[in-house]
């Protein structure tokens, strides 16, 4: 996976649309546009801002390494979502997790 595809993967986990990532970072949109393309390089500078957006480490961005799971994108999307839940809900969740992992046992 390239820079211009995981910055766009990083965006749409962000739930964020083109033109609001270049409102935040006060570019264009079209420039946002060209860089998830591909078709224009990202400056070191652009390259912190977008990993502070997008809550991933530069690292990621440039090499899709990761020091540890959290930066996983499945699990950064997953702490965005439950983080927006009740403590009911959250509650009923980790028991749909339990006789899920109930289940792979036998």
């Amino acid at each position: 996976m390239s820079i211009a595809e995981r910055l766009k993967e990083a965006r749409e986990i962000a739930g964020l649309s083109q033109g609001q990532v270049a409102k935040r970072l006060g570019m264009h949109r079209p420039t946002i546009s060209e860089i998830e393309a591909g078709r224009r390089k990202v400056a070191a500078d652009e390259l912190d801002l977008f990993a502070e957006l997008y809550d991933v480490s530069v690292e990621w961005i440039v090499n899709g390494s990761v020091k540890d799971e959290a930066a996983d994108a499945r699990m950064l999307m997953a702490a965005r979502e439950l983080s927006k839940m009740s403590d009911q809900d959250l509650d009923r969740l980790m028991n749909m997790l339990r006789m899920l992992r109930k289940g792979e046992d036998k």
